[in-house]
């Protein structure tokens, strides 16, 4: 009677650990080989992610929410919007100290930048994926979600935005990109750096991002198309996105922005029916800024009514664009975001 007694007032393990959330949607980190194809496709549940490390359940209570489980190639706007608010829903529950969203690396950045303009909330979220799918011995997916869960943990992460960890290095959703297709060393910020490490004692921060902003999520999602300028083309896909509904177009350029005189004449002729257009760099590094004067340098791009997206990638410029081209289209209106 007396055991049964201290069993029953003995404090519950299970209570004292903090809660962090973990949002599956899929990727290469929830996948496994086929033997019929003999390649990787979707094949573990949630569950099976965190059963796969077992040294989750001494530090945490895991709360496991299965969003999707798809390539992250098939990740996009049709399907943000419903991430965000369900993760914001889940964050709003004052058990929960943050959320941990395991998602193929292929657009892992982009789905990171999107949340983090959006999501409303303090709480730390880490996206977390895998470049080696779980079939493989040395497969680096249940070391990044365990250090996705210490850094939700640390008291340091509050505040921090959305953070791609991977690797065990924490980078900023606006700066991040992914830089090699195998290596698991693949997600760097170029010029800004990373924003942390977590390291074997302890969750390291370097710095906190400057350059974050957050906008209301639209009713709607518009049609924003990514293009490219290349040597000798003459402007049609610019003029064809125009004419069928395009209601943005973000085109990447070279340099600072630079492209050739079709391509001047192309945007021109987007700007004047009323379709905003982007200019981003295709270059890693450095920002698109409206310097050169010959037709088709960012100046006469500017002059023609283009915005420059500074140092978003052409990814994260279509990202912002489709979140505030539903308020405004006006270029000084679109810059003041970019300008941010």
């Amino acid at each position: 009677m007396f055991l049964a007694c201290l069993a029953f007032a003995a404090p519950s393990y299970s209570q004292e650990r903090p809660t962090v959330a973990v949002v599956t949607t899929g990727g290469t980190i929830a996948m496994k080989i086929d033997p019929a194809t003999n390649a990787p496709v979707p094949a573990v549940s949630g569950e099976d992610l965190i059963a796969a490390v077992p040294k989750l359940k001494d530090i945490a209570n895991i709360r496991v929410i299965e969003f999707s489980n798809i390539p992250s190639d098939y990740m996009g706007p049709d399907r943000w919007p419903a991430l965000v608010r369900r993760v914001e829903e889940v964050l709003a529950d004052p058990t929960v100290k943050g959320v941990v969203i395991s998602h193929g690396t292929d657009t892992l950045d982009q789905t990171a930048y999107f949340l983090d303009l959006t999501l409303r909330s303090d709480k730390p979220v880490v996206a977390v994926g895998a470049q080696r799918n779980a079939s493989e011995r040395d497969t680096d997916g249940p070391r990044n979600l365990l250090n996705a869960v210490r850094q939700v943990l640390a008291d340091e992460s509050t505040g921090k935005g959305v953070t791609v960890t991977m690797n065990s290095y924490i980078n900023a959703a606006r700066f991040v990109r992914k830089t090699h297709s195998s290596n698991v060393q693949t997600f760097t910020s170029g010029d800004a750096g990373s924003l942390g490490y977590v390291d074997e004692d302890r969750v390291v921060y370097n710095y906190t991002s400057p350059r974050r902003q957050n906008v209301p999520l639209p009713e709607r999602m518009p049609r924003v198309d990514l293009l490219a300028m290349f040597a000798g083309t003459d402007g049609s896909h610019v003029r064809h996105a125009a004419d069928t509904g395009a209601e943005a177009i973000v085109v990447e350029g070279y340099g600072f922005g630079n492209m050739n005189e079709a391509m001047h004449d192309a945007i021109k002729y987007a700007v004047d029916k009323g379709v905003a257009v982007v200019v981003a760099t295709k270059v890693d590094n450095g920002r698109a800024l409206p310097v050169y004067g010959f037709k088709g340098g960012g100046k006469t791009l500017y002059n023609a009514g283009a915005v420059f997206a500074g140092n978003l990638s052409g990814d994260k410029a279509r990202i912002l664009t489709m979140l505030v081209v539903p308020t405004t289209k006006d270029q000084k209106g679109l810059q003041a975001y970019f300008d941010k």
